[in-house]
């Protein structure tokens, strides 16, 4: 995969692995970043990405002038939804963080005299609202709540850059399950003092993917000339609250029956609480039809992976 790519984002959890996998397999990669010292010393070891400081190219005139010198673009940058407690001023800037962006982007591949060939941006399983036991693939209706309306309007920006002879995905991610950061260090802090559990009622559903099938995903999207549109990036087995902390458990050799009440829960996040206790089902239909394939699509393989033995 001989590629030039830009990405935002790239010095969070999913960047950093995609640019490593990008620059093993020849690629060569455009960071752009709000934190060029960061970003420096991240990718120090690969001599195939050159760093660019945001805040040179927070116009469409002058990142236009990136954007003729790749074959892709590649958008995960956002405000982590879960580094706060919610209210309403953390709620517009996780909201203003990605259509912004989204927006700058799409408006500086108009600009852009060499159009890339894809437009990758994120999004996220939340679009679907809040569905019970539906299993839901890329077909489903979108739901409306915070999260479900902040994709929708997400991926409406995304898609933008369609008008302008762009191909576009959007990555309706679940949850990203690596050793070191995200969401699973989080989770099995509590199994570790033998106080883990499921949260909330533990019968709604967890959309969950391992790191590497993600990066893989995404690398599969760049080169798959025929995919485009909204892709459900999530494992072929979404399980149960009450299922994973009992498969986190099992692996770590802890119990997994002290549950995280509701309550407990909105005072800790807040708002964010209702998508804790309700989650989404999800299934990667169009990513099998495409011919993608896991490497982890059991969750019992991808903690065994993860935490080891």
């Amino acid at each position: 995969m001989n590629k030039s790519v830009l990405i935002t984002g790239a010095t969070g959890l999913i960047g950093k692995k995609l640019v490593s996998k990008l620059c093993e397999k020849g690629s060569f990669i455009k960071v752009l970043t709000t934190n060029k010292e960061k970003a420096t010393e991240i990718f120090k070891k690969h001599y195939t990405v050159q760093i660019y400081n945001w805040k040179k190219y927070e116009d469409p005139f002058s990142m236009s002038g990136l954007i003729n010198e790749v074959d892709a673009v590649v958008n995960l940058a956002g405000t982590n939804i879960s580094s706060k407690r919610w209210n309403k001023k953390f709620k517009s800037e996780i909201y203003n963080s990605r259509i912004n962006i989204t927006h700058l982007i799409c408006e500086s591949i108009k600009f852009s005299k060499k159009k890339p060939e894809c437009f990758i941006n994120s999004s996220g399983i939340g679009i679907y609202g809040f569905r019970k036991d539906e299993l839901l693939t890329e077909d489903s209706e979108t739901g409306k709540d915070f999260l479900a309306r902040l994709c929708t309007d997400w991926e409406s920006e995304a898609i933008k850059a369609f008008q302008h002879g762009v191909r576009v995905v959007t990555l309706r991610t679940g949850i990203v399950l690596d050793s070191k950061e995200g969401a699973l260090p989080v989770l099995i802090k509590p199994f570790r003092y033998f106080a883990g559990g499921y949260q909330g009622s533990g019968k709604q559903w967890i959309s969950w993917i391992h790191i590497d099938d993600i990066v893989n995903m995404i690398i599969f999207a760049l080169n798959n000339t025929s995919l485009s549109g909204a892709l459900n990036v999530s494992s072929p087995e979404p399980v149960t609250n009450r299922k994973f902390a009992k498969a986190i458990g099992s692996q770590l050799g802890r119990p997994s029956f002290f549950p995280v009440p509701s309550f407990v829960l909105r005072i800790i996040v807040g708002e964010f609480a209702v998508n804790l206790i309700h989650g989404q089902k999800a299934y990667p239909k169009k990513a099998f039809e495409s011919g993608f394939t896991f490497e982890f699509p059991y969750l019992k393989d991808a903690l065994k992976n993860l935490l080891g033995s």
